[in-house]
């Protein structure tokens, strides 16, 4: 195997994309230990706080978590038994349901967020430059989109009441 195959800029780029998002994964995680929450279920909390009416079915927060449906329902069980959210039926599609973030979780979101924007700050966006971010961003967004494409699913429409 030719050696310059290595040294190839896409498997450089590649390398270090896991390697810093192993860096950030590690530091955030124990942020979100110190607060009771685990990655998945922060991002859960995220997610549904950003969504239209703290909200999401339970299909998109699936699709946007990239967990599989049955991942998403126990981890929603486990979340509402902890008051971070409930569900909510659908009113026009009796089989579908919606995660509801609680005044509980985002009270959660509320203790969570100053020290997870800090290491933010200090760790990946504060590393850029103002351009380098923004050019930064363009391209994970390309990027999340064409190998993501359910990663913002029922984020734009507002659900019904």
């Amino acid at each position: 195997m030719d050696q310059n195959m290595f040294d190839d800029p896409r498997i450089t780029a590649v390398g270090l994309l896991i390697e810093a998002h192993a860096g950030l994964t590690a530091r955030f995680a124990a942020q979100f230990e110190e607060h009771g929450l685990s990655p998945v279920e922060f991002d859960v909390l995220t997610r549904l706080a950003r969504s239209p009416g703290n909200q999401l079915r339970m299909t998109d927060l699936a699709a946007q978590t990239s967990l599989s449906t049955s991942g998403v329902t126990r981890v929603v069980d486990r979340m509402e038994r902890d008051g971070l959210v409930c569900r909510r039926a659908c009113p026009s599609d009796r089989r579908s349901s919606y995660a509801v973030v609680t005044t509980t979780g985002l009270t959660r979101l509320d203790e969570v967020l100053p020290g997870h924007l800090g290491i933010i700050e200090q760790w990946f966006t504060g590393q850029l430059e103002p351009a380098a971010l923004h050019a930064l961003l363009d391209g994970l967004r390309r990027i999340r989109d064409a190998t993501h494409p359910g990663a913002t699913a029922g984020s734009t429409t507002p659900p019904p009441h």
